[in-house]
């Protein structure tokens, strides 16, 4: 419904409502719908009325962690424009949505832990005040469901999903965060491997799965995180045997666990991506990026802040 805008404009100004052809959306796909705008009292310039996107992402500071609201796509929609007073507009709108954005639901059921929705930005007379956040759902690709089904084949269960504040080493983003959807490992690797997180990286051509397994480290508690990842096309990742892959990946972690053997630096995270290359069908090896699944630089996951103090250091030594 309406919402009035009172803060920046006082009791009188305009209201506006955004309704949405269809809040369900795939990565990359597009959201329609019409902004209604309603003046007020009195005519007033409108500068623009813009769309943005916003989630809830992670943010580490010092040894805690604390929800952050991000805005991570905006389109405008209309502006500048006089609207007269009492006088109704609607504005139709298309938001294309980013490649990377996080998934929410899943086969009709949403994922806990995650929130997105479209929010309303109208300014006038440089004064910027906001109409209401409508969610949105986002379910996942073909090829990421195809993971997911996989998963759930193994006897995988999912726990919660969130998104940290960062970037994923040794694959393409353009976004600020990534998503982490966690599940609990089949029973059979109880007691070797505590959660599993998988986090999806996708642009228009391909899809990168990353994996990351809590290795509970077997009698001696000795534990480390693995990781196994994989970038393929689409149709590539749609139709391979993601069972078989992921069931080898998984088992190559669960002895290492069992054996209490505990990898350090880069050679932890190359194995790992080695062994669940290693057992492959045709499929998967078809599509594999080579150069990208086997980067071996740092940790796979990458703190912001730690990159722009190493870019000006570069800067100052130059």
């Amino acid at each position: 419904m309406f919402k009035k805008l009172l803060k920046a404009l006082g009791v009188g100004g305009p209201s506006v409502d955004t309704v949405l052809d269809g809040a369900e959306v795939h990565p990359g796909g597009t959201l329609t719908g019409r902004v209604h705008v309603k003046g007020g009292k009195h005519d007033v310039e409108i500068e623009h009325v813009t769309l943005t996107l916003r989630t809830r992402v992670e943010v580490e500071s010092g040894d805690e962690e604390h929800d952050s609201t991000a805005e991570f796509a905006r389109v405008g929609v209309a502006g500048p424009f006089t609207l007269a007073a009492e006088e109704e507009r609607q504005i139709p709108f298309s938001f294309t949505v980013p490649f990377e954005t996080p998934v929410t639901h899943t086969r009709g059921v949403h994922l806990h832990g995650m929130s997105l929705g479209v929010r309303t930005e109208l300014s006038v007379a440089k004064q910027l005040d906001t109409g209401d956040t409508d969610a949105v759902e986002v379910h996942p690709l073909a090829s990421q469901q195809r993971v997911l089904e996989a998963l759930e084949n193994l006897g995988f269960a999912f726990v919660k999903a969130d998104l940290e504040r960062g970037r994923v080493h040794g694959v393409h983003q353009e976004l600020p965060f990534y998503q982490e959807i966690e599940f609990r490992p089949p029973p059979a690797a109880a007691g070797r491997i505590g959660q599993v997180e998988l986090t999806f990286v996708a642009d228009a051509h391909h899809l990168a799965v990353v994996l990351e397994a809590d290795r509970s480290g077997g009698a001696n508690g000795s534990g480390a995180d693995e990781f196994g990842r994989w970038v393929f096309p689409h149709e590539v990742a749609l139709r391979s045997d993601w069972e078989g892959e992921l069931a080898a990946w998984l088992e190559s972690v669960a002895a290492r666990a069992g054996h209490g053997v505990h990898h350090h630096g880069h050679d932890d995270h190359s194995s790992s991506a080695g062994s669940a290359i290693a057992g492959a069908g045709v499929g998967l090896a078809a599509g594999l990026v080579v150069a990208e699944v086997f980067d071996e630089i740092g940790d796979l996951f990458e703190d912001e802040e730690e990159e722009e103090d190493e870019e000006e250091e570069e800067e100052e030594e130059d």
